[in-house]
């Protein structure tokens, strides 16, 4: 996916620093187009081939004009969005995908629209000796659409070395 972005040179910051930031906004990624291309590929690899995402012509007529990108790929975005918009936490050794409270697909993700991901720090939780589990509140916005694409509660476990 072509997203113009740069590799992250923030610091580190602390689990006391990110629990300061707590119920504020911790980053938002660049813009990032989602393809034809991308979107093929997608549904190549889940067998999801409805023509809304897969047939331009087909989906012209269709309820968006055009084809649109699945949710779960718009989903699948998020992670490579955290890594480009979050910073870092200091002393981590490996960081998991803990899962979702919440998801919503509030609109659809046109084909060669863009897309960014917004990020607020819900909170955050010790759940073991070195694992802290964050909650992110996850906007997913396309480029001059009125409504988010995406609005989703997530979880990150960081496990510190």
């Amino acid at each position: 996916m072509a997203d113009g972005g740069t590799a992250r040179t923030v610091r580190p910051l602390t689990i006391d620093e990110f629990n300061a930031m707590s119920g504020t906004p911790v980053g938002t990624s660049p813009w990032r187009i989602v393809s034809q291309p991308d979107i093929g590929l997608f549904a190549g690899v889940t067998g999801d081939l409805q023509y809304i995402h897969v047939d331009p012509d087909r989906a012209r007529d269709g309820p968006f004009g055009g084809t649109i990108a699945h949710g779960m790929l718009s989903l699948s975005l998020i992670s490579v969005m955290f890594n480009e918009a979050v910073p870092p936490v200091e002393g981590v050794a490996m960081s998991l995908n803990y899962g979702f409270d919440k998801v919503r697909f509030l609109s659809p993700v046109p084909s060669d629209s863009e897309i960014r991901g917004s990020f607020t720090l819900s909170g955050i939780e010790q759940r073991g000796e070195r694992q802290y589990l964050f909650r992110y509140t996850v906007t997913m916005q396309v480029r001059g659409a009125a409504k988010p694409a995406v609005h989703a509660e997530w979880l990150v476990m960081h496990v510190l070395a």
